[in-house]
């Protein structure tokens, strides 16, 4: 295992849920800082919240790192650390447990890293963290959105 962990700030937003979204994320790794954002035109908070982890482990070129993610969403949080993924992996998302398709991306990339979540508290004091939420809040109200495939809303 490479012994420096990665710092991985995440943060989502949509405007509206479901509404136009995007999310921001931030590695750091020895000093040094990447951004990466993108935004989509009809998804939900939950969703980009979990896309914003996701954009982040699939940047990481190392497989077998120790990673620190740090997100504000519960949700996320959570349904990791409380074993809730676990067992929507075990019976198959059964009774509609939604994000079917991010979660099984997440768990692919969990299974090449040590992976620790930390709750942080939103619009707070952490620079990282105010930083990823104008990421994703531009992304958001940006230009180029694309398509959530995997995002099974009804068009209203």
């Amino acid at each position: 295992m490479h012994h420096d962990p990665i710092s991985i700030y995440t943060d989502g937003a949509s405007r509206g849920n479901p509404g136009p979204g995007g999310y921001g994320t931030i590695l750091l790794w020895k000093g040094h800082a990447k951004e990466l954002s993108a935004g989509y035109k009809k998804t939900t908070n939950n969703r980009m919240e979990l896309m914003a982890v996701i954009a982040g482990l699939e940047a990481l070129k190392r497989r077998d790192l120790k990673v620190h993610i740090y997100s504000d969403s519960q949700y996320v949080v959570n349904s990791v650390e409380k074993g809730w993924l676990k067992n929507w992996l075990a019976t198959d998302f059964k009774g509609g447990k939604k994000n079917k398709d991010l979660w099984l991306r997440y768990a692919s990339l969990a299974k090449l890293h040590h992976i620790e979540f930390h709750w942080v508290k939103g619009h707070d004091t952490n620079a990282y963290n105010n930083r990823c939420d104008e990421l994703a809040t531009m992304a958001a109200d940006g230009g180029g959105l694309v398509e959530d495939e995997g995002f099974e809303g009804v068009d209203s």
